[in-house]
């Protein structure tokens, strides 16, 4: 492909200011806008030469010369850049419109679910590399061993996509997955989220229906078995489709450690932890096995695999106490992971706090679905910013609804990151303890070592 001149309108977002960096390093001319950046996209993007010279929105940097436009979720309908780049008549692209344009004559596997899809994709992504293939791929977070989040060029026969079931754009409300068209699919599960674009179960079901009618011919869509509503999916009769459940792998703790037990290849200690990441695992072998990655070779990478950024992510250990960050924001991510760390260390207090941080868990109808999702924990507290309820014009909440959603009567609830601080270190009372802190966000800044 030859060299093209390519805009980013909201280059800040996660992954497009990854995919502006991989295309950057392909030899194209990059430029982008965004009215905020934060870290790590604005050191990233000044590294590269790629940071806007100014904040806000400058429609005189859109012009004839472009080839493309990539528009990002970020922005708005009335974005002033995108006015003139329709008025001019260029091509405006999501990033997934973007990428599939880029993928058509690639394998192209995906991989969906509302929980686990950024860790399973990170696993295959980790295999592939291991065994120094080449392919393309696009993730939801930092990998160990990969640069950038991104990756595409004109020659890889594979691409590896995390797929999202959020909007696309601020021009195209339909779910992000939808524009991959996968030759393979894996859908790791369905938990209701995103209330603000699905506002019932049903509608956000749908999603994963429209995805599964999606496949090509002679495509595979590998399904978690554990999972009813993917078992009505998946079971769906589809011309030339073929379907592959998985379960979670078998497995055995010994003093806080997992090892995977195998038929092929005996006991095979890894690095996660936790049942659901035993399906990930199992998910993971799944794909690999459609790209000739044999269970020997798999089992030999996986052992080195430790785990995407944020996702069960350990801070600290001083030997008597750890602390695990996790991404885990919604309800069954919550108690996926809590229920995990109680079972890694089963002689530990365990201390898990959440931040209500996602439109869908500062909804006062949705809250409810948090219900009995910290049991596990010893100790619990959730951590929520008013200020975020503000700004997402979201209805104030208070404490005493937090607990009766959580059906936690000796719930902590906390809105200031000074006091939640103060209450995590004095849960340090010389016992071992585990601190598992869960949030997609940053609990208003606090400092997660606890030192």
């Amino acid at each position: 492909m030859k060299p093209q001149t390519i805009h980013f309108i909201s280059i800040g977002g996660s992954v497009m200011h990854n995919l502006a960096i991989a295309l950057h390093q392909q030899g194209h001319h990059i430029t982008g806008s965004d009215d905020d950046l934060y870290d790590p996209a604005r050191t990233r993007l000044e590294q590269y030469g790629l940071l806007p010279a100014q904040l806000g929105w400058h429609p005189e940097v859109i012009h004839a010369g472009l080839d493309a436009v990539i528009l990002g979720m970020h922005a708005r309908v009335d974005n002033p850049e995108l006015q003139k780049a329709r008025e001019l008549g260029l091509p405006v692209f999501s990033y997934p419109e973007f990428v599939y344009q880029q993928s058509l004559h690639k394998q192209r596997i995906v991989v969906a679910g509302s929980h686990g899809k950024t860790t399973i994709t990170s696993m295959i992504l980790h295999v592939l590399n291991y065994h120094q293939r080449h392919f393309d791929y696009l993730v939801g977070a930092q990998v160990d061993g990969f640069d950038t989040m991104v990756r595409l060029t004109p020659d890889a026969p594979v691409i590896v996509i995390e797929g999202d079931e959020y909007g696309t754009s601020p021009i195209d409300p339909r779910p992000k997955f939808l524009h991959y068209q996968p030759h393979i699919v894996l859908i790791s599960g369905i938990a209701w989220d995103h209330v603000n674009l699905y506002p019932t179960y049903e509608q956000y079901v749908h999603q994963f229906e429209l995805l599964a009618d999606a496949m090509s011919k002679s495509g595979t869509i590998v399904f978690d078995d554990t999972d009813d509503m993917l078992d009505v999916i998946a079971l769906k009769e589809r011309e030339d489709v073929t379907r592959q459940p998985y379960d979670v792998h078998p497995y055995r703790i010994e003093n806080g450690k997992t090892v995977l037990l195998t038929k092929s290849q005996g006991e095979v200690p890894v690095l996660v932890f936790g049942e659901h990441n035993m399906k990930n695992i199992s998910g993971a072998l799944a794909v690999c096995d459609h790209l000739s990655i044999t269970e020997a070779m798999f089992y030999e990478a996986i052992q080195s695999f430790k785990g995407a950024h944020k996702r069960l992510e350990k801070v600290a250990d001083n030997g008597s106490t750890l602390i695990f960050r996790d991404f885990a924001h919604a309800p069954s991510k919550v108690e996926a992971t809590t229920a995990a760390v109680k079972a890694q260390f089963p002689r530990h207090r365990l201390v898990a706090c959440v931040e209500l941080h996602t439109f869908s868990s500062l909804n006062k109808t949705f809250l409810t679905q948090y219900r009995d999702k910290l049991d596990k924990a010893d100790a619990a507290a959730v951590f929520y910013s008013p200020h975020t309820l503000e700004v997402k014009h979201l209805d104030p909440i208070n404490a005493a609804e937090i607990s009766t959603a959580f059906d936690r009567p000796d719930l902590q609830v906390f809105t200031d990151a000074a006091a939640l601080e103060q209450f995590l270190k004095s849960q340090v009372n010389g016992l071992p303890t585990v601190f598992l802190l869960m949030s997609s966000g940053t609990f208003g800044g606090m400092n997660l070592n606890l030192s």
